[in-house]
């Protein structure tokens, strides 16, 4: 399973790295440490958070959210595979986008919850970038 530092934690989420680790040394995400001490958040761990966090679980701290070309880069919170197609949720910072694609495309690009990705929205349609 994928695991995340602080700093590109709080990018996804978009908040500072030092509220990401304000949030850590409070208990509200779980992290764990490496061979080399950094301190880091498993992928199901962040993507839980994300998901409580961009349903107002946050806090009230006034963040500028930008969007590059319509990309919004998050992490993976759901995917649900049926025969042929399949639903991805990706919750990037207060965003939450859904993609409805083909499970031969999740299954190549290896999405699966904690997964960080890019939703990249063009008109009504919402294309998944692994990152």
């Amino acid at each position: 399973m994928q695991s995340y530092t602080i700093g590109r934690a709080a990018r996804l989420l978009g908040v500072s790295p030092d509220t990401a680790r304000r949030w850590a040394d409070a208990g509200r995400v779980a992290t764990h440490r490496d061979e080399t001490g950094r301190r880091l958040i498993r992928g199901r761990d962040l993507a839980a958070f994300a998901v409580e966090h961009g349903q107002g679980g946050g806090t009230d701290e006034d963040v500028a959210y930008t969007s590059a070309r319509n990309a919004f880069p998050g992490i993976v919170t759901a995917v649900k595979l049926g025969d042929v197609s399949a639903q991805v949720e990706i919750q990037a910072g207060p965003h939450r986008l859904v993609s409805l694609l083909t499970r031969e495309a999740v299954e190549e690009l290896g999405l699966e919850v904690g997964v960080e990705a890019t939703a990249r929205v063009k008109s009504t349609n919402v294309h998944i970038d692994r990152t």
